[in-house]
């Protein structure tokens, strides 16, 4: 099984720097499968689901914010604004910052505002879609509200 040398790396703190098999990334249209070897290239990232096996482990997964990954010479490098694992969010805070954006988008506001809002939406919908998955209790109220 060939692998690659993995860094992850938040505004605020290296999350992870090792061996990789795989990764999966939430790219801007759509997911992408990195494995060794891959082709230099360098991939805008969006906020969602961000999942990678490690050497005789199981599947590490976690949640980014959006950034960029450079791919180069048997090395990948994921730049995220944030990085965390499902178990490490705060659900109750999660749905706090998604009933805010949610008000403020019912709100007429700027473009910039508006597209600030979107995006805190986004980011508080990944945090909590992902807690649902590995286990955390959410709410059943956490579908967006239609127009």
């Amino acid at each position: 099984m060939s692998t690659f040398h993995l860094r992850v790396i938040a505004s605020n703190r290296v999350f992870y720097d090792g061996d990789c098999v795989e990764i999966v990334i939430p790219a801007i249209d759509g997911e992408m499968g990195i494995l060794a070897h891959h082709e230099r290239m360098v991939v805008a990232m969006t906020v969602g689901d961000m999942r990678f096996l490690v050497p005789d482990k199981d599947w590490q997964h976690a949640v980014v914010g959006i950034g960029f990954v450079n791919i180069e010479d048997n090395e990948v490098t994921v730049l995220a604004d944030t990085v965390e694992r499902p178990e490490d969010i705060d659900v109750r805070r999660a749905e706090a910052a998604r009933e805010r954006a949610e008000e403020q988008l019912r709100q007429k506001r700027s473009l910039w505002e508006y597209n600030m809002s979107k995006a805190s939406l986004s980011r508080a919908f990944a945090r909590l879609k992902e807690t649902s998955r590995y286990g955390g209790v959410i709410s059943p109220n956490i579908r967006p509200k239609t127009r």
